[in-house]
């Protein structure tokens, strides 16, 4: 709907000392066939047409008569045909059942319109807090609350109709956090129409206010049970250290309020979310801790069973009995049963019984990316880990399934997994190696906190810091294997790209278990595995030969570099995480920055310090004069001291040189003034640099108050490349942008909430004959001499993430085919000198734009030109 992709479960993992045995005998696939029938019938109800779908059916029916009548099966062939028919058309009945009041009824009818509306209902799944804002501007980040309800009731145009849909609730208020699953609201508010016409909530709603306690019943039964154990588990942890305070809560019950924004970025980076996201390890390791401790007490028979059922139905209430935490369950079950009781033969069966009895219960689930990853990862682990343990049998056996479990379940998830994320994670498999150790000391401790937090908060403290340990053991290798610059390698998107994907899976399942068998083959692939990781990977065609500016793609934010020499840069900015910035610089061979230059503050431009500072000389830094936000200048300031790089403050009117053909003159600030503007973007530091001859305006994020100071402190401002200030953001002077005889204009963006870049401003630069180029679209962008004055600009390099799906030029949307994939990879486009050759006057060809008012009052709008009328060329 409104977010991204969903994120990826992670493959529900059992302890490495777990046994694995092998029934005898050959695979029990009946179920396979209805299990594969039920979820493809179930896919096509919840996302096509009803009549679409049923058509479908009607061939899938007449194309298995066919088959039956003409050609010659097996009974057993003939029994897995009509199954997976009959199947594949009961999930189509149910998921359509189940998805028409949703996709059409009084309340999507309402929300198309807009309505004002008051509806009674039940919150459906826990709200959470979300945040909103420009990075690193605090005063602007706004907090708002996400949650789920099922609508019973709603009155709106005057009528009042009984429903039973799902609404997406997002309020503004956020003590709309402080409800609990199964409590009843009614409230007042307005509906509207989703993103997409197909999604699984009927509308959004957004409340007036907040939520009213005289309006409010009661949470559930259960809820009021399990919040007790859930706060309890929160209190216990608020005195560890911020890591594991943010995991332990995300280990045991996938809560992940208290996680920090960058360690939720590391474990991404990592392939280690699925630990905080309720996926069936942490239904696996419970399960298995209380088995082995029922066994101790000398449970046996039927008490076994009976113990497991209690343990997870335990574990689904204090986690919540939503349908990801219904799928964990079944999933780690299915793992363990598989794994420790009836080995793969029987495994398979009880996994296919599992998806039918899901996909019956909720139908949205067969679209759920998370609910094929868990599917998918544990057919892996029951299918591969028994012969995978046997090829590894040089090494000691618990080593040996610490080995194959992560690895089966990888190659069995790496189609989905770089569908969704666009990106090939070699940081995932050693990383959930070193990790898997400590997931289940951290998980059970963390559990042992929540259980007994009510009775005994001093015990349950003490539970709470034993699971600290091995948490923040996760958290580090997290964030070391995320700080990694070969952490990640971008993968094509497209039909290309899952070609590619499918391909890499397959030669993973046919040669991996020749490569597990040979111990010197094993450890050579290990080796160069790590390799990978600890260096950037190359990027064909880049760096451009003779590359003069690198705005390098760091998602929302600013990193740019400068060419003083070889091996040797200037860099402006850092972006908001060090990974980028340092994979960015490795890439351009940078080792020496003899300036480093922080125009302000905020986090997306000074996040990604340390980045800069690895492996690197970093001879001085030169800041901003406003201190702004506070933590952050101090932050900065105290990890420059550490490191023995000083700070400065430069001055209006320097002029430094850096090497032999680089030269800075800072423009700005020229002095603060109090406006309704940010203080900290204005403060910015503004350089005017000319890098062999090519001139270059790196704004910061100056807003229009500074801009127009700018342009009367400079009035004869001419350069070649301009780097478009705030990210494009619509606050802009117009003359900035249309008179300064800017080429090329670099836009520093990634996916934002903000709407940057403006619309109106790439028009106002492209209608003014500038050739914009941006981050987002195009990765790391070079600017090149192509011979005389000349420029080039050479695209493709270092991404911060998926390559989006529309074409370099930004026209539409890109094809969804292996030529535009290798199309977008690597992209030289001359740009055509704006000089004559045979003088150094400028030769400008403007649209009649306003220029910027003398009073401090906002410019007016960016206009967008309809003509440009140019002198013939002398």
């Amino acid at each position: 709907m409104t977010g991204g992709p969903p994120t990826p479960a992670g493959p529900p993992v059992t302890s490495p000392s777990a046994t694995t045995t092998e029934a005898a005998g050959p695979l029990d696939l009946r179920l396979v066939p209805a299990a594969l029938g039920l979820w493809l019938g179930a896919l096509a109800g919840v996302v096509v047409p009803w009549p679409a779908g049923l058509a479908g059916c009607v061939l899938a029916l007449l194309a298995a008569g066919l088959v039956l009548l003409r050609i010659r099966i097996t009974p057993s062939g003939r029994r897995a045909l009509v199954a997976g028919t009959l199947c594949l058309v009961a999930g189509f009945a149910v998921g359509a059942a189940r998805a028409a009041p949703v996709w059409s009824g009084p309340v999507t009818t309402l929300a198309a319109a807009g309505a004002h509306v008051e509806l009674e209902g039940v919150v459906a799944r826990d709200p959470v807090v979300r945040r909103s804002g420009p990075a690193g501007e605090e005063a602007a980040v706004t907090e708002y609350v996400v949650g789920r309800l099922r609508v019973d009731e709603v009155t709106g145009r005057g009528r009042t109709y009984d429903v039973s849909v799902p609404v997406l609730l997002v309020g503004g208020d956020v003590h709309w956090a402080d409800l609990l699953p199964g409590q009843r609201i009614s409230v007042a508010g307005r509906l509207e129409s989703t993103d997409h016409p197909r999604d699984d909530v009927a509308a959004v709603f957004r409340p007036y206010g907040g939520p009213d306690e005289r309006a409010t019943g009661l949470p559930s039964a259960a809820g009021r049970a399990t919040e007790p154990f859930r706060a309890g588990l929160r209190e216990a942890v608020s005195a560890v250290p911020p890591d594991p305070r943010g995991l332990v809560p995300g280990l045991v019950i996938g809560d992940e309020s208290l996680l920090s924004d960058d360690l939720r970025d590391a474990m991404t980076i990592a392939g280690l979310t699925h630990l905080t996201a309720v996926s069936g390890t942490n239904v696996a390791i419970v399960l298995v801790v209380a088995l082995g401790l029922a066994r101790w007490l000398r449970v046996r028979g039927h008490g076994l069973p009976v113990v497991g059922v209690v343990c997870v139905l335990g574990f689904v209430l204090l986690a919540r009995p939503e349908p990801s935490v219904l799928r964990a369950a079944a999933m780690g079950l299915v793992a363990v049963v598989g794994l420790t009781i009836a080995g793969r033969r029987r495994g398979l069966p009880a996994l296919a019984a599992a998806v039918i009895v899901l996909v019956l219960f909720d139908p949205w689930l067969a679209r759920s990316a998370g609910f094929a990853l868990s599917v998918l990862a544990t057919a892996g682990i029951l299918l591969l880990v028994p012969a995978w343990t046997r090829s590894l049998e040089w090494l000691p056996r618990p080593l040996a399934v610490a080995v194959a479990v992560p690895l089966a379940a990888q190659v069995a998830c790496t189609p989905i997994v770089l569908g969704l994320s666009g990106q090939l994670s070699l940081a995932a498999l050693p990383a959930n190696m070193l990790a898997a150790p400590a997931v289940a000391p951290a998980t059970v401790f963390g559990a042992a906190a929540a259980v007994v937090s009510p009775a005994l908060p001093p015990v349950a403290t003490a539970c709470a810091w034993l699971a600290a340990l091995p948490a923040w053991w996760i958290a580090a290798v997290a964030r070391w294997f995320a700080d990694q610059p070969g952490a990640v390698v971008p993968w094509p998107p497209g039909t290309g790209g899952v070609v590619a994907a499918v391909v890499l899976a397959v030669v993973g399942l046919l040669a991996l278990p020749m490569v597990l068998r040979r111990p010197l083959v094993t450890a050579t692939g290990g080796t160069l595995l790590m390799i990978g990781l600890l260096t950037a990977v190359p990027t064909p065609g880049w760096p451009p030969s003779g590359w003069l500016v690198v705005a390098c793609d760091v998602g929302q934010g600013d990193a740019l570099v400068l060419r003083a020499g070889d091996r040797s840069a200037v860099v402006v900015d850092t972006g908001p995480e060090p990974r980028l910035v340092r994979r960015c610089l490795d890439s351009l061979g940078v080792r020496q920055v003899p300036l480093l230059i922080l125009t302000h503050f905020h986090a997306d431009h000074v996040g990604g310090l340390a980045g800069v500072l690895a492996g690197r000389d970093v001879g001085r830094v030169l800041v901003s004069p406003l201190d702004d936000p506070p933590e952050s200048a101090d932050g900065v300031r105290r990890r420059l001291a550490g490191a023995g790089v000083p700070a400065s403050v430069p001055r209006i009117g320097d002029r430094l040189q850096v090497g032999e053909r680089l030269w800075l003159d800072v423009l700005a600030p020229v002095g603060l003034v109090e406006t309704a503007e940010s203080e900290s973007n204005n403060a910015s530091i503004v350089v005017e640099a000319d890098v062999d001859g090519v001139s270059v305006l790196l704004t910061g994020d100056i807003e229009p108050t500074a801009q127009r100071s700018l342009l009367r402190s400079a009035p004869g401002l001419d350069v070649d490349v301009l780097k478009v200030a705030h990210h494009g953001s619509p606050h802009q002077e117009a003359g900035l942008l249309t008179d300064v005889g800017a080429r090329l204009a670099l836009v520093s963006v990634g996916e934002n909430t903000y709407g940057h870049p403006s619309p109106r401003v790439l028009d106002a630069l492209r209608g003014s004959g500038v050739r914009v180029y941006r981050t987002d679209e195009h990765g790391s962008i070079a600017v090149v001499r192509t011979g005389g004055d000349a420029l080039g600009v050479v695209t493709g390099g270092p991404r911060a993430g998926p390559a989006p799906r529309r074409s370099v030029r930004g026209r539409g949307r890109c094809r969804r085919d292996v030529s535009c994939c290798v199309a977008t990879w690597l992209r030289y486009r001359p740009i055509p000198s704006s000089r004559s050759p045979s003088s150094s006057a400028p030769r400008r060809c403007w649209p009649n734009a306003p220029r910027a008012p003398s009073s401090g009052r906002r410019a007016p709008p960016i206009p967008t030109p309809t003509s440009r009328r140019c002198p013939a060329p002398s």
